[in-house]
C-alpha cells in the first residue's frame, strides 16, 4: 500500500532542497578563489549538499533522510549558539518545528510504508 505523504514532509523536502541549493549558489565563489579552492569552501559545499540529499530523500520516503535533516539543522543550531541568542532561538524553535513535522505519527507511518519488506524465507516452489 502506498502511504501518501503528508504535506509537512513535502514542505520539508523541499526547503531543506532550496536551502541547500541557495546556500550552495551563494557560496559557489568560494571554491574558485584566485589561489584555489580552501578546505573550508570544501566544508561549506559538503553541508548544502547534505541539505539537498535529505531534501531529495525526504521526498522518495527514505527513513534516514529525516535523521540527516535534523542533524543538519542541529549543527546549524549549534553553530548559531556562536553568533547573536536571536539567531540561537530562531535555528532551535525552527529546529524543534521540523522535528515536529517528521516525527509526527503520519510522518513516521510515510516511512514506515515506504521501507522495502524485510527478506523471507522461499516458498516452497517458488
Amino acid at each position: 500500500m502506498r502511504w501518501p505523504r503528508p504535506i509537512a514532509v513535502t514542505l520539508a523536502g523541499w526547503l531543506f532542497i532550496a536551502a541547500g541549493s541557495i546556500g550552495l549558489i551563494y557560496h559557489a565563489g568560494e571554491l574558485l578563489p584566485p589561489s584555489g579552492p580552501t578546505a573550508g569552501a570544501f566544508g561549506v559545499a559538503l553541508i548544502r549538499v547534505l541539505a539537498i540529499l535529505s531534501g531529495v530523500f525526504l521526498l522518495r520516503g527514505a527513513r534516514w533522510a529525516r535523521w540527516l535533516a535534523l542533524a543538519w539543522l542541529a549543527y546549524h543550531v549549534a553553530l548559531s549558539a556562536l553568533h547573536s541568542p536571536l539567531e540561537l532561538a530562531v535555528h532551535a524553535a525552527f529546529l524543534a518545528l521540523v522535528a515536529w513535522a517528521l516525527l509526527a505519527p503520519a510522518a513516521s507511518a510515510y516511512f514506515a510504508a515506504r521501507q522495502p519488506l524485510p527478506a523471507g524465507p522461499t516458498p516452497p516452489g517458488g
